[in-house]
């Protein structure tokens, strides 16, 4: 695939989903990073369309996307779901743009890079479908820290529990928790401790159970042998990034109480040794990692870098470590990779410019 831009040819971007939780983020991100531009389209549905949003000093009017032209543009992200970015990639990609989608629509096609920037940049030498894959949100925040684990002692099997946030499931996901949460603070919350009827929830909306005062284990519908989708994503994602087609992954993906930030329980089994002074060694240097004595959402809301902490040995293999992991899953989870990957875009587009 043949890029034609690079830090000294700028490109023009688009961005689908632009008035979403994700999509306000990566607006947010182009700009803080000064990431070049040379125009800036915007695009949402058609009740959004002619809304302006400001960016970098002046007002852009969100188009409709379902009815765009995107033959302009050179990157194009897309963060408005599975069923727009099926519908619309392909259009874009044979406009001639790189697509940059974060839904999990191209995920598991073989033809389609599914990239973290610090792990597998290299995926993005080959683009067949000229759109790139970002993961789910929860494979996001595991991936810089087992990366490096995995390039060193060979990861051989993995068991994850998550901790993950209401605002992985978008502004509705928000919207229960809050709704929940005043209803439950509204009467007398100290009597939950003894009946869960003492207080007057709204119908569980979203997920199985109320989320707030609460946790949820089952995370969306179940699929293959009673797995969650949520955790079909993380053991598959995990396959293709790390480039371990057989990798056993067992996962409980769990929505806690928080509204951004998510969090990860990890035991990993590898091929080699290794200890826990060699495992903060290689962590202290890896890109986007942060090394912490007790990670948490709260502490990485609005962070970019992953944190990783409780690092200990798991005595039940023979090399084995556990560790806890936490990221923002708006921010580094899903706005702030997409950005990443188009910034390694244009390195490469500068090199081979240059070629």
């Amino acid at each position: 695939m043949s890029l034609e831009f690079s830090p000294s040819h700028p490109p023009r971007v688009g961005v689908v989903g632009a008035t979403g939780l994700v999509g306000g983020m990566m607006l947010k991100l182009l700009e803080e990073r000064g990431f070049p531009i040379a125009q800036l389209r915007l695009f949402a549905s058609a009740r959004s369309a002619g809304k302006p949003i400001a960016w970098r000093g002046q007002e852009v009017l969100v188009e409709d996307a379902a009815t765009a032209d995107f033959t302009s543009l050179d990157i194009v992200f897309f963060s408005a779901g599975g069923e727009t970015s099926r519908a619309l990639a392909p259009k874009a990609a044979a406009a001639g743009a790189v697509v940059i989608d974060n839904s999990s629509a191209w995920r598991s096609d073989p033809q389609v890079p599914l990239v973290v920037a610090e792990v597998n940049p290299q995926a993005l030498r080959t683009i067949p479908k000229g759109i790139v894959a970002n993961p789910n949100c929860t494979t996001m925040a595991a991936m810089p820290v087992l990366g490096p684990l995995h390039q060193a002692a060979g990861l051989k099997r993995l068991t994850v529990s998550t901790y993950q946030a209401a605002s992985g499931a978008g502004v509705e996901g928000i919207e229960v928790l809050t709704e929940q949460l005043a209803a439950g603070l509204a009467g007398d919350v100290g009597a939950l401790a003894v009946s869960p009827d003492a207080v007057a929830l709204p119908q569980p909306r979203k997920w199985v159970s109320p989320l707030a005062f609460n946790v949820v284990p089952l995370n969306y519908e179940l699929t293959e042998d009673g797995y969650t989708e949520e955790e079909l994503k993380l053991r598959d994602e995990s396959r293709k990034i790390l480039d371990l087609p057989d990798l056993p992954v067992v996962g409980t993906c769990v929505r806690v109480p928080v509204f951004t930030g998510h969090a990860l329980s990890i035991n990993a089994e590898f091929d080699r040794a290794i200890d826990v002074q060699a495992a903060v060694a290689l962590l202290q240097g890896a890109p986007g990692v942060v090394l912490d004595e007790a990670p948490n959402p709260l502490a990485a809301t609005g962070q970019d870098p992953v944190f990783v902490g409780r690092i200990r040995k798991d005595p039940t293999v023979a090399h084995g470590l556990a560790l806890f992991v936490a990221a923002d899953n708006l921010r580094k989870g899903a706005a702030l990779n997409a950005v990443q990957v188009a910034e390694v875009l244009l390195q490469i587009g500068l090199a081979r410019s240059a070629a």
